[in-house]
């Protein structure tokens, strides 16, 4: 599995936290539990939510996951990739048919199928719990093909670029940026939980979108927390060393930078031990995930830290999964359909399990995503684009719909900047703002949460799906 993080991102970051923590001084602590303060407008859930980002490393090619169906495009579609796309035959099985009008593409019934590999999401759609957004990606403002023409209004930095488009999907900021709007959800809702550490969890690695200003991303493997391996056991055999070594590792420090090191790391003993017995008492999970499917792991370890959270405490909490090896300027033919099976088949089983777990109306899936890729094919693959196409899957999603407005199907044509590459008429805020809505953020919050959302007009800031 591929991907993609940034080292020097890291220590940039590090370098500029580190910066603003020799400036606070001692006083450090105290301006952190004032800020958490202020961000705790929205704490005060009683009930269960938690939202689940499905991200795509790499640039999930949009073209050949959303195919469109109905004659006229499907047969524009397949000029722009007679050599890579899939056959209108093979599509007859998973074609999506909406629950209430047919989708309305300037004047006739615009048609979508998902690729085959993707039919176990079938049965989620048709029953009303799996939402599809159509042509959504980064953007500062609403934009026009015009206005991008002639470079007139602020467009997101350094287009096309996989690291910073993941950055900016996560943060809306390019790399380097210091927190994501999924950890800034969690500092609004860290101190209504009964652990602050389980608010943004993160299954695989590390990513800014799980940084918050003071909630800080719980990285955990696909079997649980990562413990502190020399307290495992009995160190050299003694368990009179084990604790003299905790002591030694966890006690109070004068130095600012020691004190807060030794701060971490009693925190993530003191995690390792609160989940690792969590998820031993949990309830069992039935559900069958695939077999060797990475991100079908990771989904399984959130099922089964969401089927913990009583025991935890939590009420709200963001989670954070990944799968890579989506740049597929080559290979698209074979390496696409197999990532497709992936995550279709991981999904699936995670929707089942929180049906299973009686948590389904309170978890909510969405996929995202560097940027889509071109329509149009170089060789046996595309390019780097823009916007993409993406599913909501949940048991609260207002689903069997559609939203966004369907682009044309055409290279270089009214809703693309070349090439097949979409210009976004959604935008990740209004994707944002929509969750975390549902999560219970305030419209003030979601303000401070995504900075963009201010050049959305009030009424089309939230989606609906949820």
């Amino acid at each position: 599995m591929t991907r993609s993080f940034s080292v020097n991102a890291s220590r940039r970051a590090f370098l500029q936290r580190a910066s603003a923590l020799s400036v606070a001084g001692v006083a450090a602590p105290l301006a952190l539990n004032l800020a958490a303060m202020a961000e705790a407008s929205a704490a005060n859930a009683t009930d269960y939510k938690a939202i689940v980002c499905v991200f795509l490393y790499g640039g999930n090619d949009y073209g050949n996951t959303l195919i469109p169906y109905d004659s006229a495009s499907y047969n524009a579609y397949y000029n722009l990739r007679p050599t890579l796309g899939y056959s209108r035959s093979s599509l007859g099985g998973t074609v999506l048919v909406p629950a209430t009008a047919p989708l309305d593409a300037g004047g006739f019934a615009r048609q979508y199928a998902m690729a085959p590999e993707l039919a176990p999401l079938l049965p989620i759609f048709n029953a009303g719990k799996m939402g599809v957004m159509l042509n959504i990606g980064t953007l500062v403002q609403p934009t026009t093909k015009l206005q991008y023409t002639n470079n007139s209004v602020p467009l997101p930095p350094k287009l096309f670029s996989h690291n910073d488009q993941q950055s900016v999907w996560q943060s809306s900021a390019p790399e380097g940026a210091a927190s994501g709007w999924g950890g800034r959800m969690g500092d609004l809702f860290e101190s209504g939980n009964g652990n602050a550490t389980f608010s943004c969890v993160n299954v695989s690695g590390n990513a800014v979108f799980l940084s918050g200003k003071t909630a800080v991303q719980y990285q955990i493997s696909e079997t649980g927390s990562v413990p502190f391996s020399a307290l495992q056991k009995p160190l050299f055999g003694s368990s009179a060393a084990s604790t003299v070594l905790q002591t030694l590792v966890t006690q109070p420090r004068t130095h600012l930078l020691e004190a807060e090191y030794t701060r971490v790391t009693k925190r993530s003993i003191d995690a390792n031990g609160t989940l690792t017995a969590a998820l031993a008492a949990g309830p069992k999970i039935n559900t069958p995930f695939p077999e060797k499917n990475d991100l079908g792991n990771q989904l399984k370890m959130v099922a089964q830290m969401i089927a913990s959270a009583a025991a935890i405490g939590a009420k709200r909490q963001v989670f954070f999964v990944s799968m890579g090896g989506f740049d597929t300027h080559d290979g698209l033919d074979t390496v696409h359909p197999g990532l497709l099976t992936g995550v279709a088949d991981a999904v699936s089983a995670f929707y089942k399990a929180t049906v299973e777990l009686g948590v389904a109306n309170n978890v909510t899936t969405f996929t995202a995503s560097d940027f889509g890729r071109t329509l149009t094919v170089n060789s046996d693959g595309s390019d780097h684009g823009w916007g993409s196409m993406h599913f909501v899957v949940g048991g609260a999603v207002k689903g069997q719909t559609f939203y966004g407005v369907p682009p044309a199907v055409a290279n270089n044509g009214p809703d693309d900047v070349g090439q097949g590459r979409l210009l976004p008429t959604t935008s990740v805020d209004q994707y944002a703002a929509t969750l975390g809505k549902w999560m219970g953020a305030s419209d003030t919050d979601l303000l401070s949460l995504l900075p963009n959302l201010s050049n959305y007009d009030i009424a089309k800031r939230n989606l609906g799906f949820v």
